[in-house]
């Protein structure tokens, strides 16, 4: 029995999903279950429960395997970290589950800077929405999570990463496109193209609304950035988005930004990891990276759910 095994097991269990933990070893979800399948002819035992739908259930001897096997697999890891620090090295491969606006955005600067600095280091990033950033963290699918408006989650810590300045967006012939600013009672009138309700980023730019007693007019809402600045490039409504996610359509005349009256409106963006979990000198240095440009600083942790930096 290889310890590869007895990891693709633990992954299977912690993530309910063949495919994650597919993903989460680079192999094919056809070899999970041949590993499933051959750690239980090993065994002699069932450790899945079949014929439960979808749903992936441990039997009694799956459950004693599971627990022991995270045992094993910790003490492997936890040997390799140290004697990685032993020598000295920056390598491996760090997982990165970001949200897709920082991630095709902003994170790409300093994946550029790391990677020049470290080539020995893999960084394989998934675009995910927020749930599953945080999905990623707890079941241990990857190393960092980066989401906006975090929460932080009993058994995760978040360290503040950076601010995103939230802007006006509309279509360059819009009536406040030439405008040097726009009091949010006047977006409020205007069909706006926004985030899914259930997005952080949706939630916040809600909450300035509501902090002045009002209420946008949603037309259109999309759950990422992409299809948000098609819609406003075609003139459906307008929008408030990250300066960030906007700066080439600005600079090429298919969209608009102006500033928001008043003071200024941030997204903050936090990294997240899990609590307890040995990190490896490179994600370790990755993480070092990631903060050496900005001014916040600081780690979160708590057992009930709070904004950073509200």
């Amino acid at each position: 029995m290889q310890l590869e095994t007895l990891k693709v097991f633990r992954d299977l269990v912690d993530s309910r999903s063949f495919s994650k933990a597919a993903q989460c070893n680079s192999i094919s979800q056809s070899a999970v279950s041949q590993q499933i399948r051959g750690l239980e002819e090993r065994f002699r035992l069932p450790l899945l429960e079949r014929g439960a739908g979808r749903r992936i259930g441990l039997t009694p001897e799956g459950e004693l395997v599971y627990q022991t096997a995270k045992e094993i697999v910790a003490l492997y890891q936890t040997l390799q970290n140290r004697i990685a620090e032993v020598r000295n090295t920056i390598a491996g491969t760090i997982r990165v589950s970001t949200i897709y606006s920082v991630g095709l955005y902003e994170l790409p600067s300093y994946l550029k800077k790391f990677l020049r600095e470290y080539p020995k280091v893999n960084v394989r990033v998934e675009y995910r929405h927020s749930r599953q950033v945080y999905e990623d963290v707890a079941d241990g699918s990857c190393d960092v999570g980066i989401v906006a408006f975090p929460v932080v989650r009993k058994g995760m810590k978040a360290i503040p990463f950076r601010t995103d300045r939230l802007i006006f967006l509309c279509h360059p012939q819009h009536p406040l496109a030439k405008r040097k600013e726009v009091e949010l009672e006047e977006i409020a009138r205007h069909g706006f193209v926004g985030f899914t309700s259930d997005m952080p980023t949706r939630k916040g730019i809600d909450q300035l609304f509501r902090d002045r007693n009002l209420e946008i007019r949603p037309v259109m809402e999309f759950d990422n950035i992409e299809t948000v600045k098609r819609a406003v490039e075609i003139n459906i409504g307008v929008s408030i988005v990250p300066a960030a996610t906007v700066a080439q359509e600005v600079l090429n005349g298919s969209l608009s930004a102006v500033e928001i009256a008043g003071e200024p409106h941030y997204r903050p963006i936090a990294l997240l990891y899990k609590s307890g979990r040995i990190l490896s000198p490179a994600v370790k240095r990755f993480l070092e990276v990631l903060q050496e440009d900005n001014k916040t600083e600081g780690t979160v942790e708590a057992d009930t759910p709070k904004a950073v930096g509200e």
